[in-house]
């Protein structure tokens, strides 16, 4: 690839719209109409959600990208002297700004390393493709597609006996509750071979009052950030939701050590969803759960991934704003 464009393979673009259309529909009928009401976090990142996302990564009161960056910057001479991939898949590619950082330290001819970027963002992709071209990375694939789907896509392009390095990063796995966590572990691992490497960030837990305001800034930006997803579904499905009777609320579950994002109802209110072919009423108080972030101890995170297939290498914690790097072996 020359430039700042990004390959796409796959499917045409008006049928994975309207299959990626029908699912959002789907999630959002059966999320709405269950208790408690959510709607799942991966719709928060469109291309709004997406940028919202990336300014909230640049609040002083949300550490987690500085931490993770200042281990990349630190440390990524010794991992590309661990591991020399021929192949480099980042799932959450985000801005690219993580991988273009770990790139600079690395010793290796970018001009010879395929790149796949997967992110639901089609601006996302955009953005990194770019800053990863102001290195000379000219072998740059974009899956516009969830983790799974994406990694699976990429797997097709993996050379025999030819090293792959998966990262995942920016604490992402603590999207996903415990079963979930698991299950997307094992299908990176399956997605992968023997001796293949896998990076992965995860934030560690904090004081209580550090990780509010990081889930509730004082800007307000990822409030923003959280309302924009009844935006989305207004937009996509045709629902009447009065974005502005939602107020944002991040809390912290010590129990089931993650942060919990809603959007709070401020009135009742009668809500039609064409889209998704209901309509209900949400009372005052009433909540939509939108997102949970689980925060994880460090001495949990290698029995994780061996559980999965990996073997824990190395693993690098920053100590200014707990955040931990691990390097894992797919075994």
């Amino acid at each position: 690839m020359s430039g700042a464009s990004v390959t796409r393979p796959g499917r045409c673009a008006d049928t994975k719209g309207s299959s990626d259309l029908l699912r959002f529909a789907a999630d959002v009928r059966d999320g709405l109409t269950g208790w408690p009401r959510q709607i799942p976090s991966r719709y928060l990142y469109d291309d709004l959600g997406s940028a919202l996302f990336e300014a909230i990564c640049r609040l002083p009161w949300y550490p987690i990208t500085r931490a993770e960056e200042r281990l990349l910057a630190v440390h990524g001479g010794e991992l590309f002297g661990r591991v020399r991939p021929s192949t480099i898949v980042e799932l959450g590619s985000g801005s690219g700004e993580k991988l273009k950082l770990l790139l600079e330290r690395a010793a290796i001819d970018l001009a010879a390393v395929d790149i796949h970027l997967v992110d639901l963002s089609a601006a996302a992709l955009e953005l990194s493709a770019r800053a990863l071209a102001s290195l000379g990375a000219t072998r740059i694939t974009g899956h516009e597609a969830s983790y799974e789907d994406g990694l699976s896509a990429a797997s097709s392009f993996f050379l025999p006996d030819e090293p792959v390095m998966a990262l995942f990063l920016g604490s992402n796995l603590g999207n996903f509750d415990p079963p979930a966590c698991d299950a997307l572990l094992d299908a990176v691992r399956r997605a992968l071979r023997p001796g293949d490497a896998l990076l992965l960030g995860t934030d560690l837990v904090k004081p209580e009052e550090d990780l509010l305001r990081a889930y509730d800034d004082p800007l307000g930006v990822t409030a923003a950030f959280n309302r924009n997803l009844l935006v989305r579904v207004n937009r996509e499905l045709g629902a009447d939701f009065a974005i502005e009777e939602f107020a944002h609320r991040a809390i912290w579950n010590p129990a089931a050590s993650r942060m919990e994002m809603y959007l709070v109802a401020r009135a009742d209110q009668e809500v039609h969803v064409p889209g998704a072919g209901i309509e209900f009423v949400i009372r005052a108080g009433e909540s939509i759960w939108t997102e949970c972030s689980y925060k994880f101890r460090a001495e949990e995170i290698a029995p994780l991934l061996e559980a999965a297939g990996f073997r824990a290498d190395q693993q690098w914690v920053d100590g200014r704003d707990p955040f931990l790097l691990t390097l894992g072996d797919a075994v």
